[in-house]
């Protein structure tokens, strides 16, 4: 097994529906742009209320993912 290097980066998903799909907002839209995702924390879970409702998830994910050798 080699050793590797690996970086972090805070991103922001949203979704109306709920937290997990917030996540994989986030992630899926990453993927598009990164290479090498491996793993995420979730940092915050805040939304927006209106009406007495929940209107809106928000979540801030750290994604983890290895540097090219």
């Amino acid at each position: 097994m080699s050793d590797h290097v690996y970086k972090k980066v805070e991103l922001i998903g949203s979704s109306k529906t709920s937290v997990t799909e917030a996540i994989e907002t986030a992630i899926s839209r990453a993927s598009k742009t990164m290479r090498n995702l491996e793993w995420f924390e979730v940092e915050q879970v805040r939304g927006h209320i209106k009406d007495g409702e929940v209107a809106h998830y928000q979540v801030v994910v750290k994604v983890g993912f290895r540097i090219d050798d």
